[in-house]
């Protein structure tokens, strides 16, 4: 079990390959700030959605979902896919985009 474990981390680390400097850059370039509070982000402090604080070592996303790098991923692209009536809305964000927010976040301990 410990074998498939790692397997399926190098499988979602494949997955992920993003540059997290550069999503730093994007969770302001996308206003992710406005609704989130995101530590190490200036002006990041919004109280609509949750607090980021930590988000890596958390065991749901939405409270839905496994807490994956591509479930992240796929919670960054299509909110409302995965939790029907969310608040947070879907921002047309590219792929690369997505990868890139998702490895930042994933910093976030």
């Amino acid at each position: 079990a410990a074998c498939d474990r790692g397997d399926r981390m190098r499988a979602e680390d494949a997955v992920l390959r993003g540059d997290p400097r550069r999503g730093a850059a994007l969770v302001r370039a996308y206003g992710c700030g406005g609704c989130h509070a995101i530590p190490g982000v200036t002006g990041a402090n919004g109280r609509v959605g949750p607090s980021l604080v930590g988000l890596a070592g958390r065991t749901t996303l939405a409270g839905r979902i496994p807490n994956t790098p591509s479930n992240l991923v796929r919670w960054i692209q299509h909110p409302q896919a995965v939790s029907p009536g969310t608040i947070m809305p879907e921002m047309g964000v590219a792929d690369a985009d997505a990868r890139d927010l998702a490895a930042f976040l994933l910093t976030q301990r």
